[in-house]
C-alpha cells in the first residue's frame, strides 16, 4: 500500500485537474457559452465555426509548417552534436554545458532576444552592414511570407541542446565492441551510424520525437515574444488562437472547440507510440 499511497496525491491531480479538465472544454465545446458557461447546448456548431474561420485555418497551416522543420532540424542537429561530443573530445563537460544552456532559458525570453536580433535596422543586419554590406537585407520576421522561418530558427535553437543531450545518452548505451568490429571491417563512420548506430537509437529517436511533436503542438509563448502573431495574422499558431478567444474575445465555446481539436494529435501521437512500443515487447 505505501507506493500506492504516496501516488495517490498525483492520481487525484491527473484526475480531477487533467481528465476533469479535458471533460469540461469537450462539454463547453458543444454549448453556444461566451463570456460565461451555460447549458444550451447546439451539437457541433462550434466546430463547424471553427474550420469555417480563416483565422483558425491559417493558424492549421502555420503549425503544420513550423512543426515539420522544427522536428527535423532539432533532431538533425542534435544527433549531429550529440555525435561529434561522442568523439570523446576535450571539454566534453563544457560543451555539453553552452549546448544545453539555451533550453534552460525560457521561452518568452529567448523570444524577445531573438526578436531584436531580427528587427530590420539593429541586430543582424545591422551587425553585418556594419561588416561591410551596406545592401543586407535581413527583414523575415515582418515579412508574412517568411516569419514562420524566424520562429523556427529561436526554437530550433532553444531546444536543439536538450535533442543532444538525450541523443548522447543513447549514443553512449551503445556497446563500444560494435564500433571495433566496424573498425576492424573497415565499414565507413557514416555507414555505420546510418545502418546500425540509428536503428539501434529507434527508442531514443522515438522519445525524442514525441517530445518535439508535443512542444510543436502547444506553440505559443515564442510567438507571442516575437511576433505577437503578425504581421498581421502571418504567425498565428492554434495555441493563441484558443488564448485570443477564451481571454480577448470572450468566446470559451469556441476556444474550447480549438482546444479539443489541438488534443487530437497529442492523442494520436501518444496512442501510437504506446501501440509501438506494446507490438515490441510483444516480439520480444
Amino acid at each position: 500500500l505505501v507506493p500506492y499511497t504516496a501516488l495517490s496525491p498525483l492520481a487525484v491531480i491527473v484526475l480531477v485537474a487533467y481528465v476533469g479538465a479535458v471533460i469540461w472544454s469537450i462539454r463547453i465545446s458543444l454549448t453556444s457559452s461566451r463570456s460565461l458557461p451555460t447549458d444550451t447546448f447546439v451539437g457541433f456548431t462550434q466546430y463547424a465555426k471553427l474550420f469555417d474561420n480563416e483565422r483558425w485555418m491559417l493558424s492549421i497551416e502555420n503549425l503544420a509548417l513550423y512543426s515539420i522543420l522544427f522536428i527535423a532540424a532539432c533532431m538533425v542537429i542534435g544527433f549531429i552534436l550529440a555525435a561529434l561530443i561522442d568523439q570523446k573530445v576535450k571539454a566534453e563537460g563544457v560543451l555539453r554545458t553552452v549546448f544545453l544552456y539555451p533550453y534552460a532559458m525560457s521561452f518568452v525570453a529567448t523570444g524577445l532576444v531573438w526578436q531584436w536580433m531580427l528587427t530590420p535596422g539593429i541586430g543582424i543586419e545591422n551587425a553585418v552592414r556594419q561588416m561591410g554590406f551596406p545592401n543586407f537585407e535581413f527583414d523575415w520576421i515582418i515579412d508574412q511570407d517568411k516569419v514562420m522561418y524566424t520562429i523556427v530558427i529561436a526554437t530550433v535553437w532553444q531546444t536543439s541542446g536538450l535533442v543532444m543531450a538525450m541523443m548522447l545518452a543513447g549514443l553512449r548505451g551503445i556497446d563500444e565492441e560494435i564500433w571495433k568490429a566496424t573498425r576492424l571491417d573497415g565499414i565507413p563512420t557514416w555507414r555505420v551510424y546510418l545502418s546500425i548506430i540509428v536503428p539501434m537509437m529507434t527508442p531514443t529517436l522515438a522519445t525524442v520525437f514525441l517530445l518535439l511533436s508535443t512542444a510543436a503542438i502547444k506553440l505559443f509563448d515564442s510567438v507571442v515574444a516575437m511576433t505577437q502573431g503578425g504581421p498581421g495574422t502571418a504567425s498565428e499558431v492554434p495555441a493563441k488562437f484558443i488564448m485570443d478567444h477564451l481571454f480577448g474575445r470572450a468566446n470559451i465555446a469556441l476556444a474550447s472547440a480549438g482546444a479539443v481539436m489541438l488534443l487530437v494529435p497529442v492523442v494520436v501521437i501518444l496512442v501510437s507510440t504506446m501501440y509501438a512500443r506494446s507490438r515490441k515487447v510483444v516480439r520480444v
